[in-house]
């Protein structure tokens, strides 16, 4: 693959304070550099792939930051800043006064060939909708794809920028995006009707857009999918499953809804009378789960992808890589959903687990003594769980905003005690069970007809974190409110009209 060096950057180390600049030089590994991050009080990191380095010994003090910020541009309402005609991006973190107390400067990089490994795909004018954790190269393969477009295919392309993260900061969109047209979005909560105006105004063919993350900007991607026009963007949320399971976005694969079949019909299918099912058409015909930086997971039929997921069925993809020599190889892959009731809940997967300020040994020892296969990670992106302690959680630092943003489920217990760990492993392995989740939704489904029918409130049984997710996700397709109350064990749900 070939990175082309209009990346700059020499462009971000300019406005950064010397100190920070002269420890960034030594490095022998500049061109894999991710971000250089500055907190208030604390020592400089730079962030690389798989590793993390402080910057030398000098805390970051406010100069240091009045100094970057003096430098950029002005900060959009979603605290973001760039350089002009560039793809880096500043984001800041302040303190309850407004005032700037942390920087991120990640370092944005055109990277040519990138949508080879997805192009026809996106050649067959079917939408196409990328996902995967932050930082593995959605927006880079989203710019490169809108290059392909608009100068190899030639067709109209609109780049809607809410961020300035695809075609960079400043009037002049960045070389990287071809001859695409970007429109710029005042504020990221304009985003759908910017989404809106390219089509009525511009008559785009392709429209590009990064991040749809509230259920207006689904609204608008299905909008703009029934006007004929296609579409390829990039959604919150790891795999197809995150997306199913976010009753927000779920919408952009047709939506889950719950339906409830007659004994007859429930004795046949040999599940229980409460079921989830895809609502309507999905917006987006081929999902894309990028994996690896070269590796993908392609969905070639979402709606297919969709209802193979929810009835437990066999669901086929195929996994894409690039090998050293650029070529692309494709290998078919097919797996079997476990089925929990209509849901799978991946209680036999094996845990690949991220700590965060726990002790590894008890871990180990907690999990030796019950005989559980773990695999302990020190990827996040790797993990399909992390487990911290409250206080930790309380404190909210980047990893577990990273694991929350990605999906991946967190666990916090009071102590790193054995007995705590062992008591966090239980309530981990004591997923649903195919009855317990039929009684769970069950009982869920008659709170509901009973509130619509004039009940004020109704509490239901305690369940583990799992099942009152999926009795939640069943209030919020009936339109009532549910909430949940207690502490563990005995947290429970409850379903009101108010």
């Amino acid at each position: 693959m070939q990175t082309v060096n209009i990346d700059d950057i020499k462009t971000l180390l300019e406005v950064m304070p010397y100190h920070i600049v002269s420890q960034i030089k030594q490095s022998d590994d500049q061109d894999n550099l991710l971000e250089i991050v500055l907190d208030l009080g604390r020592l400089p990191e730079a962030r690389f792939p798989g590793k993390e380095i402080f910057l030398g010994d000098r805390e970051v003090s406010e100069e240091d930051i009045q100094y970057v910020i003096s430098r950029i541009g002005t900060f959009s309402g979603d605290n973001r800043a760039g350089l002009p005609r560039t793809l880096h991006r500043i984001s800041a973190i302040r303190n309850r006064e407004g005032k700037i107390v942390g920087l991120t400067c990640r370092v944005g990089r055109a990277v040519m060939g990138t949508a080879r490994i997805i192009q026809d795909l996106v050649e067959t004018g079917k939408n196409v909708l990328l996902m995967g954790p932050p930082g593995i190269g959605k927006t880079t393969m989203l710019r490169e794809t809108a290059r392909v477009l608009a100068d190899d295919l030639k067709k109209r392309v609109i780049v809607v920028d809410t961020s300035n993260e695809i075609a960079g900061d400043g009037d002049i969109p960045h070389p990287a995006i071809g001859h695409a047209r970007r429109m710029q979005v005042p504020t990221p909560n304009l985003q759908h009707a910017v989404m809106i105006e390219a089509v009525e105004n511009h008559m785009p063919e392709v429209i590009i857009i990064d991040e749809i993350g509230t259920s207006l900007e689904a609204d608008a991607a299905r909008t703009i999918a029934e006007r004929g026009v296609q579409l390829v963007g990039t959604a919150h949320g790891n795999t197809l499953k995150n997306l199913m399971m976010n009753p927000t976005l779920s919408d952009l694969i047709g939506g889950i809804q719950t339906v409830t079949l007659g004994d007859e019909e429930a004795r046949r299918r040999h599940t229980q009378k409460s079921i989830l099912e895809r609502k309507a058409p999905p917006t987006f015909d081929i999902v894309v789960e990028i994996q690896e930086r070269y590796k993908v997971q392609v969905h070639p039929d979402c709606k297919l992808a969709v209802d193979s997921i929810l009835h437990g069925q066999e669901t086929p993809s195929e996994i894409r890589w690039l090998d050293q020599e650029g070529n692309i190889i494709k290998e078919q892959a097919s797996t079997v959903q476990e089925q929990h009731g209509n849901w799978p809940a991946g209680k036999k997967q094996k845990l690949r687990i991220y700590l965060f300020g726990i002790n590894r040994p008890i871990l180990e020892q907690a999990a030796h003594e019950k005989g559980l296969d773990i695999e302990i990670t020190s990827d996040i992106r790797q993990s399909n769980l992390l487990i911290t302690t409250k206080s930790h959680f309380r404190r909210k630092p980047q990893k577990i905003r990273d694991a929350e943003t990605q999906g991946i489920p967190v666990y916090a217990i009071r102590g790193n005690s054995l007995q705590q760990i062992r008591h966090c492993l239980d309530a981990i392995y004591s997923g649903p069970h195919d009855e317990t989740v039929d009684l769970a939704l069950d009982e869920a489904m008659q709170a509901i007809e009973d509130v619509k029918n004039g009940r004020q409130e109704i509490e239901l049984s305690p369940q583990n974190a799992f099942i009152r997710k999926l009795q939640h996700m069943l209030a919020e397709r009936h339109d009532v409110i549910s909430r949940s109350s207690g502490r563990e064990p005995d947290r429970r749900v409850r379903i009101t009209n108010h």
